[in-house]
């Protein structure tokens, strides 16, 4: 899955999904407190993004904040000072300043602390913020799994001195070392919020993940990576059919997922964006299992609805993370903003109001330790079962041999919607 195309799950839909429960007759109350439960945060009510903040002289000459290095580098100069201006690129709900909550901001504590003036902007998927970080001059983006992997490759990124990144080792070594963060022995991104995808449903036990392919009234993510779920799900029902990488498919193996994908198809399926749809789709029409995350398991549960989630077997996830720009104009800043979006006090409030997993697990406390519960957080043998998203590619990940690239995937799930 990518977090791009599940952007703002709660932020953007947290309201309208308190509204839509007395429509839809799951219960308005236990909705709104399972809202109410991840709205709000431990950081003050503060100004917003455009807010006013004492700049600073930009150094006269880049620090080693600047320069490349490999995963475990000597001791690094501090951070040099900051350059006064930061321009963002993320996804909306990933970065908070108050402007849909006065009690949800962990921005402007960043411009507070580091005299850093950030500049915003949140975009809604990958798509967008491909062609937004392309055409725009941004220090710092945020980039799901799938446009990671083509940052890298493309050199639109810059491996970066995790020395400068206090909190980089308190983030367990699986999450740093994914492969869509790293070439080369360097490293590109610090991940930020992940996820997972599971299957919930409410009546009798699915004998496997491939049930959610076999029937029409079924909800599965709008998203090209969605195929990586059917190749996993196919792996376990057709003995020879495993994949070595879901995400990394050959010609036949592409093929045998998106049969598998359109076996069900019939007019009750649905493919769905955000929370919304999902919500909907589970509470009024006649859809009894979905593709879900476990923020949703957990948000029927507390409404009453009797879903359950298949145990057991694979899944597949994905990491967000932040990387910073080939030739960012403020380099600084720029670290500044690694440091604070490593750290737990960011960490924290971003996971409960998004209803994401925080990758630093000091920031599992206060009202992000339910997030962390639902997501087994700390429960590594629970995560084993996770297979975390990279980009799929024609060299197959790096591995060698002949896979089917992104472009393809995406071209193939257009066809399969149509």
């Amino acid at each position: 899955m990518s977090g791009g195309n599940l952007v703002g799950l709660v932020g953007r839909d947290r309201l309208r999904l308190a509204r839509l429960g007395a429509l839809l007759g799951v219960g308005v109350l236990a909705l709104a407190a399972c809202a109410q439960a991840g709205a709000t945060t431990t950081a003050r009510p503060m100004r917003g993004p455009s807010s006013s903040a004492t700049p600073v002289t930009p150094s006269a000459t880049p620090t080693a904040a600047t320069r490349a290095a490999s995963p475990s580098p000597t001791p690094s100069p501090s951070i040099g000072e900051g350059e006064g201006t930061l321009r963002v690129l993320t996804f909306q709900g990933y970065v908070e300043y108050g402007g849909t909550s006065s009690q949800v901001n962990w921005l402007t504590p960043f411009e507070r602390e580091s005299g850093c003036v950030v500049k915003l902007d949140r975009v809604r998927t990958s798509e967008e913020m491909a062609v937004r970080f392309a055409t725009g001059a941004y220090d710092a983006v945020s980039p799901a799994p799938d446009l990671a992997g083509l940052l890298v490759a493309q050199g639109k990124v810059a491996p970066l001195e995790t020395a400068l990144v206090d909190d980089y080792r308190r983030i367990p070594r699986r999450l740093r070392e994914l492969p869509g963060l790293r070439e080369d022995g360097k490293v590109y991104g610090i991940p930020y919020l992940w996820g997972v995808n599971r299957v919930l449903y409410e009546e009798g036990r699915p004998e496997g993940p491939s049930a959610l392919y076999e029937t029409s009234s079924a909800a599965i993510r709008n998203s090209p990576l969605s195929i990586a779920d059917a190749a996993l799900a196919l792996g376990g029902r057709r003995p020879g059919s495993k994949t070595e990488d879901p995400f990394q498919l050959t010609s036949a193996q592409l093929d045998a997922a998106l049969r598998l994908l359109a076996e069900g198809e019939g007019p009750d399926r649905v493919y769905w964006d955000g929370s919304l749809d999902l919500v909907r789709a589970l509470s009024a029409g006649p859809v009894r299992i979905a593709q879900a995350l476990p923020y949703h398991l957990d948000l029927f549960r507390r409404a009453g609805r009797p879903m359950k989630a298949l145990e057991g077997v694979p899944m597949t996830g994905w990491v967000d993370s932040w990387m910073l720009a080939a030739k960012p104009a403020s380099p600084n800043c720029g670290y500044r903003w690694l440091n604070w979006v490593s750290s737990a006090s960011a960490q924290r409030p971003a996971a409960a109001w998004t209803g994401l997993a925080p990758a630093n697990p000091e920031a599992c406390g206060g009202h992000a330790r339910r997030m962390c519960e639902i997501y087994h957080v700390r429960d590594s043998r629970w995560l084993r079962d996770v297979v975390f998203a990279t980009r799929p590619t024609r060299d197959c990940g790096g591995r060698g041999g002949e896979c089917t690239d992104y472009t393809e995937w995406a071209e193939r799930w257009k066809q399969l919607l149509k």
